[in-house]
């Protein structure tokens, strides 16, 4: 039984890609596609020569443009704060008095218990405090 070279390539695809899914490695995926590329080069009636040249241009094209990007985008910081983040370096207004020991403030909205950063600092209802973290579930301002 003779198999066509277009069947060897993606089978060949196939056995990169099963490693792909067990091991998360997305360069295992862009051997795959150059597979693929071969498969579909063999079938067009290129010959052994051909099948491994676009094989390996596709899989080294996808590599060096691929991963770069992949990279680039899994070490960037999220753009929008959200959770805690998100309420540090917010301004809020004292509803009770703030000190060392407590008090309420209004937050976005909600009502936080508040301590001030300094123990010796305190802030009287109605004044405008700046949020430096989160300690728990009280907002530490100064």
């Amino acid at each position: 039984m003779d198999i066509d070279a277009w069947v060897w390539w993606l089978i060949g695809a196939v056995g990169l890609g099963i490693p792909l899914v067990v091991t998360a490695m997305p360069e295992l995926g862009m051997l795959s596609a150059g597979a693929v590329a071969g498969a579909l080069t063999a079938s067009l009636g290129g010959g052994i020569v051909a099948q491994v040249l676009v094989f390996a241009a596709v899989s080294v094209a996808l590599i060096a443009v691929v991963r770069p990007i992949a990279a680039r985008h899994r070490s960037e910081r999220p753009q929008h704060r959200t959770g805690i983040d998100a309420l540090k370096g917010r301004q809020a207004v004292v509803l009770e008095r703030v000190d060392g020991s407590g008090g309420r403030i209004k937050l976005a909205g909600e009502v936080w218990s508040a301590r001030s950063l300094d123990a010796e600092q305190s802030f009287e209802p109605g004044r405008q405090v700046d949020v430096v973290e989160i300690d728990g579930a009280t907002a530490v301002v100064m």
